[in-house]
């Protein structure tokens, strides 16, 4: 498994995922609910959409509008299994691990703090 700060340092040489940013809608909701309720929803995706061996709709599971965490999972490359296979050297195929699924939502944490959205 990749560590973050690497995963972070190649992140801005892609042009996709530098594309990114919270929409005003996103924004608010993460100011609304706040960070702590947020990341419980970031780990209940990440759980049920990208935690299984063979998650549901591989690669296109996650939308890219609706949610704050949906956004910040394409911005950091969380997802899809082959995202992760590809950025954070995690295999495809079997379920996540604890760890793989708290480094996965570590991921997306950062990316919404990096958003400088007050509350985040």
């Amino acid at each position: 498994m990749r560590a973050l700060d690497e995963v972070f340092h190649r992140l801005p040489q892609s042009a996709f995922r530098r594309r990114f940013r919270l929409a005003a809608a996103d924004q608010a909701y993460l100011r609304e609910k706040g960070l702590p309720i947020v990341l419980e929803h970031a780990r209940d995706f990440v759980s049920r959409r990208l935690a299984p061996a063979e998650p549901r709709n591989e690669g296109k599971q996650t939308p890219f509008r609706g949610h704050p965490v949906f956004t910040a999972q394409h911005a950091t490359a969380t997802c899809c299994r082959g995202c992760l296979a590809k950025w954070y050297a995690i295999p495809a195929g079997r379920d996540l691990t604890a760890s793989e699924q708290a480094h996965a939502v570590a991921a997306i944490a950062r990316w919404l703090r990096s958003q400088n959205v007050e509350g985040a």
